[in-house]
């Protein structure tokens, strides 16, 4: 089975093949131009250099969230397009899952942490259980400092910490712990081989989402949304 896997939730685009375990080419983009000028070229490139063409792929696997707002329905639309034209399986798979899939058989507790901005991450706590991905907490919005206690209960020992949100948090976090691991610079950004290995463990477990239904993780509200409740008193739930 041949997975295309997609995402663009972070600064970061990427696409990825995967074959049956195999990774078969994977490009990431981290030039900071806007997804939409860039993903279906650096897809298109990437079939091009495999010799593939998109009715060769099975399934279709994008970055479900949390991250940007923008960035998830980029991809998600540009998933979910190609999986309906094709009529293909599509599979969504939270970007932190995917982060934390970058630390595979790591021992301890894996946190990977996502810059929500105003000193908050997106976030949530994983473990390797023989050989699986576990997550062991929600998905989380939470302030720095509101993580670490958290994260203490958890793991008052050993964590190690992936994202794009290390770099700003190192200093602090490393205070926080006894033993604390950052995971090296290439790895705190999301691999769309780790999210098309995921994906795969699902399709082979005979899940698939629904194209019309599923919808990006969000977390929280976008800002335009929280500043249109405050200025109405009206919730957008509503």
């Amino acid at each position: 089975m041949k997975v295309l896997s997609i995402d663009s939730s972070t600064a970061t685009a990427a696409c990825a093949v995967i074959e049956d375990g195999k990774l078969l080419g994977e490009m990431v983009l981290n030039d900071k131009k806007q997804h939409s000028v860039i993903l279906m070229p650096i897809i298109d490139s990437l079939m091009n250099n495999l010799k593939l063409d998109i009715k060769d792929i099975d399934a279709f696997v994008v970055s479900s969230g949390p991250g940007s707002f923008t960035g998830l329905r980029i991809g998600m639309a540009t998933a979910k397009g190609l999986a309906q034209a094709n009529n293909k399986p599509f599979i969504g798979i939270s970007t932190l899952d995917a982060l934390a899939f970058n630390l595979a058989y790591t021992s301890g507790i894996i946190c990977p942490i996502l810059d929500a901005l105003r000193d908050n991450v997106y976030t949530a706590l994983y473990s390797f259980n023989k050989g699986s991905l576990e997550r062991i907490s929600d998905y989380m919005a939470v302030h720095i400092d509101e993580l670490i206690p958290l994260i203490k209960e958890k793991a008052p020992n050993s964590v190690a910490f992936i994202g794009d949100a290390v770099s700003k948090f190192s200093e602090k976090l490393e205070k926080s712990f006894d033993s604390v691991y950052f995971a090296p610079a290439h790895l705190n950004l999301a691999r769309a081989s780790s999210l098309g290995e995921l994906g795969l463990v699902r399709l082979e477990e005979g899940h698939q989402d629904n194209l019309l239904t599923f919808s990006p993780i969000y977390i929280r509200k976008s800002q335009a949304e929280r500043e249109y409740e405050n200025k109405t008193g009206v919730s957008i739930n509503e």
